[in-house]
């Protein structure tokens, strides 16, 4: 059964592109490592509920707490929702999605390093 008939992923895609800066490179590896096992055909449907929900909520404007209103607890909300969802499929990810991500975002962020060099 062809994921497209339960999930708009292209809209999905549009939107963790267009966000990517604000969510940061380590953020945006977990959203796009969760993104790849959405697209799975082996990843089971409620997993793919989960992370479709995950990643609605981190993308789209509604939010439980505002982040304007409670910028911490704003943005805690969306990093545990990510995490939950990240924490619960983690076992459908596999190397070859992981190698995908890292190079899409190489092309996205540029030269990274775990560390910063100061001088």
């Amino acid at each position: 059964m062809n994921n497209s008939n339960y999930f708009n992923l292209s809209l999905i895609w549009d939107k963790i592109k267009e966000n990517a800066r604000r969510f940061g490179r380590d953020t945006t590896r977990l959203v796009l490592l969760m993104y790849y096992v959405l697209k799975s055909e082996s990843t089971p449907r409620a997993d793919k509920i989960l992370v479709y929900s995950a990643l609605a909520y981190l993308v789209l404007p509604i939010n439980l707490i505002s982040i304007k209103r409670h910028p911490l607890l704003g943005g805690l909300d969306e990093i545990a929702s990510i995490a939950l969802a990240y924490n619960k499929i983690k076992n459908n990810i596999t190397p070859a999605m992981e190698q995908e991500v890292d190079a899409i975002l190489d092309k996205w962020f540029g030269d990274y390093t775990d560390y910063e060099i100061v001088e």
